[in-house]
Formats: structure tokens, sequence, C-alpha cells
């Protein structure tokens, strides 16, 4: 059974007297990372309440009495990822966990490896779960640690869950963030001007409530902030920093800093890079998929010395495409999210930057679109490698099936976007325009999606993707002597 926690956003704030309002501010600026549902858990020292439903923040909350309702100046919430087969309220968060001793609000972007092998055990052991999210493994291990306080029974479940994740943990007076020994998921600490302190998903979330930045939390770093303020553990010491590349090249927003690198600045970087790797020597104008691959489009432009144009107009009242429960809906999504612009493209030979290419159909849409408005030629370049394998880590590109470069050839791609042609940026390329420094591989990011190297293991995942690999990801494996010694890291 495939995991149902994805890419989400997290948002936390501790020692405000209107806490559960700028948690809602806060995920308004992540609601980017999830369209599927939100919720809000809030404690006034005492007490735990919480809300949660589906849909946006601002349909969930649209009733602002149920935003008053949630007292408190601590709070946490939850914008969640729409992934198919996961809509049910039970799989919204914050889960909010009522024992005779104690509340606990918890909430968690990413996704675990080991969720299927530990919710068998505890289940086993009289466990019940409510959900069918991977989250509520972790409180199901805290309260069964034999440590003696709560901090160290946290620590202990950590070390049992395996993946890319980043949790909030919220009790009456207490609120507690962990980033996995990967660091695959980004995590960040704030401090507002009246001293109450934020962790979130993304640095724009510190940004948009008047906080300033103060750290980011590193791979095996658990924060934990009171109302004295904070401390920051390790709660292990086996680390090795492999930051999801999904991150820049996709998910956060270009005025968020991911470990110190600002992601417009990153992509238009990636941008110029695919200028020199694949350029496109007749064209007359450079355009930009909106809205993540506009900056890649104007670092293209720049290094290719070609204007850079507005060929695309979006919707924004239209969710993202990618994030679409459905194939259906997200060929909905794009034909009513997009529109050419035929003054701009009619007769020109255009270069169109995108960020990624998943599953294929959005792009051939685009394409159409640029020709039906008059566009003489279209030559596609992906500012990213080709999405050849499946991500476990907390991404929906999770079957090797759905991913049209695992099963089709460069040319075969272009041919099935009707593309005059088509380049993707090289795994140095995006390495480089990035611009991580870590001494580790890959300078410090995690580059499954591209080459297959799962930085954290696959563990329960390790049969599904070893009997689904098609042909192409054979050979690519092959040629680049990646063994599955070294990726199958501990099946069980």
């Amino acid at each position: 059974m495939r995991s149902l926690n994805e890419e989400c956003g997290v948002f936390g704030i501790v020692n405000h007297p209107d806490a559960s309002n700028l948690t809602y501010f806060g995920l308004h600026s992540l609601q980017h990372r999830g369209q599927e549902g939100a919720g809000i858990v809030a404690t006034d020292g005492e007490k735990l309440r919480g809300y949660r439903d589906l849909g946006l923040l601002s349909e969930v909350f649209a009733d602002k009495e149920k935003l008053v309702n949630l007292k408190g100046d601590s709070a946490v919430g939850h914008v969640r990822y729409a992934t198919s087969g996961s809509n049910s309220i039970q799989n919204i968060q914050p889960f909010l966990f009522n024992f005779y001793d104690m509340s606990v609000g918890l909430c968690h972007n990413g996704n675990l490896i080991n969720a299927k092998t530990l919710r068998r055990k505890l289940e086993e052991d009289g466990a019940i779960f409510h959900s069918s999210s991977d989250t509520e493994v972790l409180v199901h291990l805290i309260r069964r640690s034999k440590e003696e306080t709560f901090k160290d029974k946290l620590k202990d479940a950590l070390l049992q869950v395996k993946g890319g994740f980043t949790y909030l943990v919220l009790i009456k007076d207490t609120l507690y963030g962990a980033v996995d020994p990967n660091g695959l998921r980004p995590l960040v600490l704030g401090k507002t001007k009246t001293g109450a302190y934020i962790v979130a998903s993304e640095t724009c979330a510190i940004d948009v409530v008047g906080g300033e930045f103060v750290r980011n939390i590193e791979a095996g770093e658990l924060v934990i902030i009171t109302k004295d303020g904070y401390t920051i553990e390790k709660y292990t010491e086996d680390t090795l920093v492999s930051i999801a590349a999904m991150e820049y090249v996709y998910f956060s927003r270009p005025d968020s800093d991911i470990a110190g690198i600002n992601v417009h600045t990153a992509r238009k970087n990636t941008g110029k890079i695919l200028a020199k790797e694949q350029p496109a020597p007749n064209a007359d104008i450079v355009i930009g998929v909106p809205n993540s691959s506009l900056s890649a489009a104007s670092g293209y432009a720049e290094a290719a010395g070609l204007p850079y144009e507005m060929g695309l107009v979006k919707n924004q009242y239209v969710a993202r495409t990618f994030i679409q429960p459905t194939q259906e809906l997200r060929e909905q999504g794009v034909r009513m999210k997009l529109s050419a612009v035929k003054g701009v493209v009619a007769g020109k030979s255009v270069v169109m930057v995108d960020d990624s290419i998943v599953r294929g159909t959005t792009s051939a849409r685009i394409v159409t679109l640029l020709k039906e408005a008059g566009a003489k030629e279209v030559h596609v370049r992906i500012a990213s490698p080709r999405l050849m394998f499946p991500s476990f880590y907390g991404i929906d590109i999770s079957t090797t099936k759905e991913l049209i470069a695992a099963n089709k050839t460069i040319e075969e791609i272009r041919e099935y976007i009707n593309a005059d042609s088509l380049g993707f940026l090289s795994e140095e390329g995006l390495i480089e325009g990035i611009g991580l420094n870590y001494d580790v591989p890959y300078k410090g990011l995690c580059m499954e999606c591209f080459n297959g190297d799962y930085s954290a293991g696959l563990y329960d995942y390790a049969d599904e993707y070893l009997d689904n690999l098609t042909d192409i990801q054979k050979e690519y494996l092959a040629n680049n002597k990646r063994y599955f010694d070294d990726i199958v890291k501990g099946e069980n």
C-alpha cells in the first residue's frame, strides 16, 4: 500500500497572542505546497483545540469563527498535497490526539519509507489507526517508547522512522520541530519582533508574518520551542545532507531560501546553464511556463541573448495541475489556467522553458496552445534532468509507469509532445546551478528522481521499485555504474 502523506507545508508559532491568525497567514504563503486540505491546532497552555477540513485554506476557514475558536498563544498548521485516493478528512492534518494524560498536535511534510513495516508491527501490538497517512505512525511510536520524558520519547520515535520528513509536534506548552537525517525536506526557524518563534517549511512564511530568519533546522536536528526561547539538539549523529532537488526545481516559492540558497537565483542559474547546454540557434524569443519556470526562462534568455517575452498567461485562480489528484483534472486544469499570447508568439520560433516533464500530457497541451496561436516552431527546454525514477520521499512522482522519461527516449518524448526540438538540463548543470557546496555526493542534493540514487534507501518500496524497472531505467543505471546493492539500503 502506497503511503499517503506527500509534499505539504507546515507552519508553527510559539508565544504570540494571535497565534492561530498568524498561522493562517503563514499557511496562506505555503498554499502552493498543498491544496487538498488544511488545518490548525492551537494551545492556550492547557488545552489543545483544532480544526481541519478539505479544500483550500480560505475555504476551510471561510467562517472566521473557526479561527476565533482556536484560542491560544501557540499553534501549528498544515496544508496538504493532493494525492489520488487520499481525499478524506481523516487524512487532513494537523492530527489532534487526546490521551488520558496529555494531548498532542502533529503535522508532517514528507514520506516515510518504512511506514508499512512499522504500521504492521504496531497493529500487531494493538495499535488502532484512524487514517491512511503514515504521519500517524509517529504518535504510536511516541506512546510506546520506554523513555521517561516526552522529548526523549520523541527522539526515540524519530530514530525508528525512515524517509524524508519534517515534523511539527505541539503539546500544551512546547513545540517541537524535527528534520530527517538527510535534510530531504526543509524546515526553517524565524522570530517576530515581539519575540515569538516560528518554524515553517519555507522562509517566505516567516517573511509574510513580519518575522526574521534565524537559522535552518539541519539534518537530524530537533528544535524545542517554549515561551522561554528555543534550543536545538541532535537526535542522531548518523546524518548525510541530501536536500530534495525538486524543492528548487518546482515546489518552493521563488522568494524562499532553501539551505541558504535563494530559489529564484537557483532557477535563473539553471536557465543560464541550460542555454549553454541546449541552445536553440534559430529561435526568436524565449518564454517561460508560469509560474515556476519564469526564473529559469529569464536566465535562458539572458544567456542566449534572446528577448524574454510573456508568451503564456496564467489564470492565477486555477490550481497547479501537477498537484491535481487525477490525470483528467490535470488536463482540464491546463486548458483553464494557460492562454497563449498570439501577438507575441505568432510567426515566431519560440523557446519554451519549463521546469520539468513528468507525464508529458501538460507539455503536449502547452505546445499545442502555442502552435494554435501561430508559433512557427516550439523548442522545449527543460531546466532539470529527465525525471526517470519514482520518488519515495514525499513528492507525487510515485510510479514508474507515470514517468514518460522512464518509458520513452528523448526523441520519443519530443514526438509525443509535438515539439520541434527538446533538450534537458544535465545533472551536473542542475547541481552547479543550484549552488550548494556540501562536501557530500551531489554537493548536498538528493537527485533520486533524476538518477535513482536513493540517499535514504527504499525499505518497504525496494521490491516494488526493482520489479518495475523499465529497460530505459536499467540502461541508465548500467551506464552510470549505479549498483542496486548501494541503492536498496535496508529493504526491511
